[in-house]
């Protein structure tokens, strides 16, 4: 157990073309990917598995031991850990509890629906205000690599995941917006082998975005199916 411990902790994983990554970095990722399948499957396991990725990848962020090198910590990505694990407790309650009311007509957990009018103005002023918040924390407090890139990181990821909380399709597409400036924050920081797999981990974010907006049209809330099947139909 100690050395499996051990492994994670200070552990390698050898990547084509000579580099390396760290056992944490890798673990962590693949949980995180877990959890978007399962997100995608809309099972409540999505949350504390993810709960556990955001663990392992707040330590790679916020020590800098990055694509086995040790280098700046990233607090944009670290703070988004951080974050992502405050609103998992959130969601988890949250899709437990309509789960428990019966869940979606379809088995999930919760319906998928787009936001009413009213749901994407509240998300733009959090978007706005959420990255004003995150970039004055990353250039007067915490300090950062590339603030005006890691505060969108940061914001974003706030938006996408309470998004999926609430069971809004748009979550997907914040998602694809947080990874292409993340994608391209990582190489800019030469963190290729990271880069990669967040490229990788983006497939599966637009293959989520297509199978929410298809059960958008099609599943309901099974504990009001009237109400649901009016606001499919519209």
């Amino acid at each position: 157990m100690m050395d499996l411990l051990e492994w994670l902790i200070h552990g390698t994983i050898p990547v084509p073309g000579g580099g390396a990554l760290g056992a944490r970095e890798v673990i962590g990722n693949l949980f995180g990917l877990a959890s978007a399948i399962l997100g995608m499957k809309r099972l409540v396991w999505a949350w504390p598995i993810g709960l556990v990725g955001n663990v392992l990848l707040f330590t790679v962020f916020a020590t800098g031991e990055l694509s086995g090198q040790i280098d700046e910590p990233l607090w944009g990505q670290a703070g988004r850990q951080v974050f992502f694990a405050a609103v998992s407790v959130y969601g988890w309650w949250r899709w437990s509890q309509v789960r428990r009311s019966g869940g979606a007509s379809d088995g999930g957990a919760i319906a998928p629906r787009w936001a009413t009018g009213a749901e994407r103005v509240q998300l733009l002023v959090l978007g706005v205000v959420g990255y004003a918040a995150a970039y004055v924390l990353l250039t007067q407090v915490l300090g950062s690599w590339g603030p005006t890139t890691e505060a969108w990181i940061l914001a974003g990821s706030m938006l996408a995941t309470y998004g999926m909380a609430r069971g809004w399709v748009e979550f997907w597409l914040i998602w694809i917006l947080v990874d292409v400036v993340g994608v391209t924050t990582l190489v800019q920081a030469g963190y290729y082998p990271t880069a990669g797999m967040y490229l990788f981990y983006a497939v599966f974010v637009v293959i989520g975005f297509f199978v929410w907006l298809r059960a958008s049209r099609t599943v309901v809330d099974a504990t009001d199916p009237d109400r649901r099947a009016e606001e499919v139909s519209a």
